[in-house]
């Protein structure tokens, strides 16, 4: 029971001379009252000297303003070592963690802090002295807006830190849209923290700014009307950046547009043609439009039917079948899940073979080097059976003739 007495002593003792400590209110009494006692009494000052001390000037005397000048001379001279003292104590305390985005976050708030070391002194220097109420409200006022400066600055700080390091934003949003949301955003909360500043800062100094946002409100949207299908096309950008149908270098297709994303803007998309034109397509209308994205392909479809001729045989037709099946199982770039090689269907001048399976990739150029070196081995293998590809031909006989009688012509 003793010890815990003890203990809640200590703790109230400790507490009572923190907040002693770092009353600014007393410590700058304190230091007026060592002024006026060591430096004008103590000191073999003359009385005209000493009567010019204590002369009133706005309501303080000479003396009061001179320690005020005096305490925030010394916080304008000492703002960078104070600047730099807060920074290495907190360093100590960044340092252990595993991230080095508090440490880079540190870095760009020193200036904050020197500011707020000036706004300190200055404040510290107006602490004990009396002016009349006007003048009182109007210095408050100006220490509550110094204060909203400050805080927006760093805020500011912050937010621009992770708009221009693509490093911060990639470790979180690991897709190009993502990143190009993520700087949209930010953009937007910066903006958003200077209106915030503004307003607070007007409602500091009494403005009424009810009328004024009032206002805003019908301009707004007279100005939603106007710029409506700009509007349009920022949502719509916004549903692109969340929904994320293709990034940057898909292949896509749609009603308006078939080619390649190069740039995903907040107002529009940019496509490239395989003409090589550059399209720009409102985002508007790419949210609400169906996109067909080729790039998002695992494998690159392959579908024909080959026709041999009719005096193809059976037993060329079953070699022939079994070789193509055997040519595509064994090849690298085949994608061996779905292969289909049947004689199908007897047209009308042609054996079809139905063929239907898929390459590796997804790349233009290389599937197309796929499907000319497979269209390549395909012959072969008829060629070497013996066999042959049919071609649209009509057979005609012809039963009168006087001397030949049913000669079958080949169209």
């Amino acid at each position: 029971m003793d010890n815990t007495t003890t203990i809640e002593i200590n703790s109230t003792h400790v507490t009572q001379t923190f907040h002693e400590f770092t009353d600014v209110t007393k410590m700058t009494h304190a230091l007026n009252k060592s002024f006026e006692e060591v430096i004008l009494n103590k000191l073999p000052i003359p009385d005209t000297l000493l009567d010019l001390f204590h002369m009133t000037l706005f309501g303080n005397t000479l003396g009061k303003w001179i320690t005020a000048l005096v305490i925030f001379i010394i916080f304008l001279l000492l703002r960078k070592q104070l600047s730099k003292l807060v920074t290495m104590i907190t360093l100590k305390w960044v340092k252990r963690t595993e991230t080095t985005l508090d440490d880079e976050i540190l870095y760009v708030v020193q200036r904050p802090i020197a500011l707020g070391m000036i706004i300190l002194g200055f404040n510290v220097s107006f602490s004990f002295m009396k002016f009349s109420p006007d003048f009182s409200i109007m210095i408050s006022h100006t220490m509550t807006t110094l204060t909203i400066a400050l805080f927006a600055w760093v805020l500011y700080r912050i937010i621009k830190l992770f708009e221009s390091s693509n490093e911060l934003i990639s470790k979180r949003f690991k897709t190009d849209n993502g990143i190009t949301l993520a700087k949209l955003l930010l953009s937007v909360l910066k903006t958003l923290v200077l209106v915030i500043a503004g307003i607070n800062v007007l409602s500091t100094w009494g403005i009424n700014i009810t009328g004024f946002v009032a206002s805003l409100g019908l301009v707004g949207m007279a100005f939603a009307l106007a710029a409506k299908d700009t509007a349009s096309n920022f949502f719509g950008s916004m549903v692109i950046f969340t929904d994320q149908p293709f990034k940057v270098g898909d292949w896509i297709k749609t009603n308006e547009v078939e080619g390649t994303i190069e740039a995903i803007g907040v107002r529009s998309t940019k496509v490239r043609t395989f003409a090589r034109a550059l399209v720009s397509v409102p985002n508007g209308n790419m949210a609400n439009a169906a996109i067909l994205n080729w790039s998002e392909m695992n494998k690159r479809q392959i579908k024909m039917t080959l026709g041999l001729t009719y005096d193809t045989t059976a037993s060329q037709m079953k070699q022939i079948l079994k070789e193509m099946r055997e040519l595509l199982k064994n090849d690298e770039d085949i994608h061996q899940e779905t292969i289909y090689i049947h004689f199908t269907e007897f047209q009308d001048s042609a054996l079809g073979i139905f063929c239907y399976f898929f390459t590796k990739t997804t790349n233009w150029g290389e599937y197309m080097e796929v499907r000319e070196r497979i269209n390549l081995d395909l012959m072969e293998i008829v060629e070497k059976n013996g066999a042959a590809f049919a071609f649209p031909s009509q057979s005609l006989y012809l039963e009168s003739m006087p001397q030949n009688s049913n000669i079958e012509i080949t169209l």
